[in-house]
């Protein structure tokens, strides 16, 4: 497996988040700060982090289900770190409505919505993409 820059694999990006029901209609279009895991040619995971000032907004990380065990999302969710501190930001956001145990383990904690930075709320996925019911959770990096 080797990770890679997302932007030459968006088709397959849009189809593996589709089948993991996790919002496309508003990918940036270059996918700047996403990368994608590959095993034969074929994209089995991604990730990206959307810049806001200071703050990031980490979306769209995705392992397709056959892969799913293999320790695949958290080495994307190293690089995007890594990524996110080359940039100078200062904490990573995100939305879940399936995995907060999960993030909870990688040292991101619950908050309210109220507690993030006003430009990560202006977000599409916070202002509209993502229920009122998903659950926000930050980690300071």
């Amino acid at each position: 497996m080797i990770i890679d820059q997302a932007q030459p694999y968006r088709t397959q990006i849009v189809e593996l988040l589709a089948t993991e029901k996790l919002p496309v209609t508003d990918l940036p279009e270059t996918l700047d700060n996403f990368i994608v895991a590959i095993q034969n040619g074929r994209v089995i995971g991604v990730g990206g982090v959307e810049v806001y000032g200071n703050y990031g907004l980490l979306r769209s990380l995705a392992v397709h289900s056959e892969h799913r065990g293999a320790g695949i999302a958290g080495k994307l969710l190293s690089r995007l770190d890594s990524i996110s501190k080359q940039k100078g930001l200062s904490e990573l956001y995100l939305l879940t409505e399936t995995a907060p145990a999960y993030f909870k383990h990688k040292n991101y904690n619950p908050i309210t919505r109220e507690e993030v930075p006003v430009e990560v709320q202006q977000s599409s996925e916070f202002s509209h993409v993502c229920p009122m019911s998903a659950i926000v959770m930050k980690k300071s990096i």
